[in-house]
């Protein structure tokens, strides 16, 4: 240090008081804050994001603000490295640029009830300044908003009102780096004792839970250096993990059939694969050579031929399905294949929900998770399956059809028709309102496109039970307003069940025409939601979710009890047979695998991390906050805590294997979404006219092969012989 600045430290902090004399205290505070105002301003913006956005402080709260206070020290450090006369400036802009993320990021939380990535908002800010600037305005200009606003803004109106741009003193570099790493090792030392707490900051991250646990700039730091090296493929245990959960924790309560089933998979040698490749897609090769694949089963091929209308379900659960207002959702539900105990995670919105129900993998890359995959070679989603066996397919939106990217993305599904939305085709059918009518987009699709082009894969994503639920700005709740009215709830509660009565009345409209043109017993509805409905709270962690409550009728404050939801799978077929009923855990990644097997299609259950539910593959589902449900019991990764469930006998080591699986299942969706790896698989993706061409002409030629075979041969009188 030299001379000049030593003793301009050693001098007094106001030179209108005398060496030795006490100051205002109020006076000291006010100049620790102006000589420091990057890390006090960002200690106080992680303290208000903190308060604003959940209900539990300890052990977190001392965590977040040991982990911004060495954030803040790393700032001032940087601010050493801007000319003197510019850092009054520097500092106003980047105070500036802390309150507009953390704005930003509780808006978000506000609207969707889960953290965002910065690619994740950047991603979708035009889409969403161009369609729901009115629910934009709705959260902020009002008292809890505006109080928001003021609040991540008061660092940098405090400095610029406060302070003066005259050159400012350098400081002691080496104290700034010193408290950077004191601050460092201090919460990293509250974080030690709590084991769920230090695997979230090591080897289970995810955005979602690092910004309860360590704040918000730690956790966009985390995530920008996660960006150098997206593909996280540490895979471990798994040959402990499947001895485990294939041998000991299945339980049948009858002996199985001697039925000997062929495995679902291809004849791919991945172990040569990986001999070919390196780095990640080697990784993923050694990965899934190692896994055993699910097997075929009874329901193998129950629906093949069939025609495909698969639904995400905008803000869909459970709780919709009502038998006095939502008749055929109730039908269909309830005379189909019976899901009793499903979840739909909310990882990313609605395109994580699209990535989970489409991909069959959780959206690791939050809303970029489907963007990115616009020119990837998506082997296995419905869409390429089915086109390889020649069916006509379709997919829909009747909102913007360039929305989330998908005039980019769903071209690349394999449906041999492309895809539609309402910019570029819907609107012929559908109104301009908000939202907009899924009866309508049903009505105009069917009549006019697919009705008669069986067999038919089609896929809609619906759009009439977004939110917001008061029926003055809610189009779908105050058309159908009258057959919720009488309902014991709240008028948002009741908003929302009618906007869901507009996805019932398309269903009731497509299940009759079916009907009438006599294929509903050839045809197949799936129903998926893309998220539970988060728009019914403004406000609110887990355990302050009121209008959520009251909707379930229980309060909710975990992520099971909040996502839980209902999967229909129905098909006129079903009807006249004995119920079938899936009561183990089940979730949105096993219903790709699901109706693979049904629907009798080529693929590999090695590829997929969810499950066949029919198959012999252990129930599991998983989120990306590493909590999971087994058939046995439920795992709380933030707490380390295993509730078992009633009864259930858990085997030693149960715990630790099956949370280790459920690390690998999420590191291999990571992987395939980030490496391509289904191209480095399956090769470059064919044209789909071709494939959809010669999987045509492959099925006539099976039907006229089945035909001649049941056609009985004549002798030479003409009489036929037995």
């Amino acid at each position: 240090m030299d001379e000049e600045t030593s003793a301009k430290e050693d001098a007094p902090l106001d030179e209108d008081v005398p060496a030795g004399m006490p100051r205002d205290p109020w006076e000291s505070l006010a100049d620790l804050v102006s000589r420091h105002a990057l890390l006090v301003g960002l200690v106080f913006l992680e303290l208000v994001f903190k308060v604003s956005t959940s209900l539990g402080f300890l052990p977190q709260l001392p965590i977040i603000l040991a982990f911004a206070a060495s954030a803040g020290f790393l700032l001032e450090l940087a601010a050493c490295l801007v000319p003197p006369r510019a850092r009054h400036a520097a500092t106003a802009c980047v105070l500036a640029l802390l309150g507009v993320g953390f704005g930003v990021e509780y808006f978000v939380w506000r609207a969707f009830k889960v953290f965002y990535d910065t690619k994740t908002v950047l991603s979708g800010a035009r889409d969403a300044a161009g369609s729901f600037m009115g629910q934009i305005a709705d959260l902020v200009i009002n008292p809890s908003g505006l109080v928001h606003v003021a609040l991540f803004l008061m660092p940098v109106a405090l400095w610029l009102v406060a302070s003066h741009p005259s050159e400012p003193e350098v400081p002691n570099r080496t104290r700034l780096a010193c408290g950077a790493v004191v601050a460092h090792l201090v919460a990293l030392c509250l974080v030690l004792p709590f084991a769920g707490i230090w695997h979230a900051y090591t080897d289970q991250y995810s955005f979602q839970t690092a910004v309860p646990n360590f704040g918000l700039a730690t956790s966009m730091a985390k995530d920008a250096s996660r960006l150098l090296s997206p593909a996280d493929t540490s895979f471990e245990r798994d040959e402990a993990v499947l001895t485990l959960i294939k041998g000991d924790v299945l339980e049948v309560e009858e002996e199985p059939a001697e039925v000997t089933y062929a495995p679902s998979a291809l004849d791919i040698d991945f172990e040569a694969l990986a001999e070919s490749a390196d780095g990640t897609w080697a990784d993923l090769d050694h990965y899934v050579a190692s896994l055993e694949p699910s097997a075929q089963n009874e329901m193998t091929g129950r629906f093949r031929g069939y025609n495909l209308v698969f639904i995400s379900a905008e803000a869909f659960s459970a709780e919709a399905i009502r038998q006095d207002t939502t008749p055929t959702l109730w039908r269909l539900a309830n005379r189909g294949i019976q899901f009793t105990d499903y979840y739909q995670f909310d990882t990313a919105g609605t395109t994580g929900g699209e990535c989970a129900n489409l991909f069959g993998l959780l959206a690791t890359q939050g809303g970029s998770s489907v963007k990115m995959c616009a020119d990837h070679n998506m082997w296995l989603t419905m869409g390429n399956l089915l086109n390889r066996e020649g069916y006509a397919g379709w997919a829909f939106h009747n909102n913007t059809y360039t929305y989330y990217g998908r005039d980019k993305t769903h071209v690349n599904l394999g449906y041999s028709n492309g895809y539609m939305g309402y910019g570029n085709g819907m609107e012929q059918w559908v109104a301009w309102q908000w939202p907009q009518s899924d009866l309508e987009m049903v009505q105009g699709t069917f009549d006019n496109l697919y009705g008669t082009e069986a067999p038919f894969n089609v896929y809609y994503m619906s759009v009439s039970g977004h939110s917001n639920y008061d029926p003055w700005d809610n189009m779908m709740s105050q058309k159908n307003w009258e057959a919720v009215e009488g309902l014991p709830f709240s008028d948002r509660v009741k908003g929302y069940l009618a906007a869901n009565v507009e996805l019932d009345r398309a269903m009731e409209w497509l299940v009759g025409r079916l009907e009438e043109l006599g294929i509903a017993d050839r045809t197949v509805i799936v129903i998926s939601a893309d998220h539970f409905p988060y728009g019914l709270d403004n406000d609110g962690p887990l355990g302050s979710l009121p209008y959520l409550s009251e909707l379930y009728g229980y309060d909710v404050t975990t992520y099971f009890e909040r996502d839980h939801n209902r999967l229909i799978v129905w098909s006129g077929s079903l009807e006249d047979e004995d119920p079938i009923v899936v009561d183990t855990p089940t979730f949105s990644l096993d219903v790709l695998p699901t109706l693979a097997n049904l629907f009798g299609c080529a693929w590999d259950s090695r590829l997929l991390p969810g499950r066949d539910v029919f198959s012999d593959a252990a129930p599991l589902v998983y989120d990306l906050s590493y909590d999971w449900r087994s058939d046995l019991g439920t795992y709380y990764a933030g707490s380390g805590q295993f509730v078992a469930n009633d009864g259930a006998e858990v085997p030693e080591g149960y715990v630790e294997a099956t949370s280790a699986t459920v690390a690998n299942r999420i590191s291999y969706c990571n992987g395939v979404l980030t490496t391509d790896y289904y191209r480095h698989v399956f090769g470059d993706p064919d044209d789909v006219a071709a494939v959809n061409a010669a999987g045509r002409e492959r099925n006539a030629e099976m039907v006229a092969d089945a035909q001649a075979a049941y056609e009985q041969p004549a002798d030479a009188s003409g009489a036929t012989t037995d």
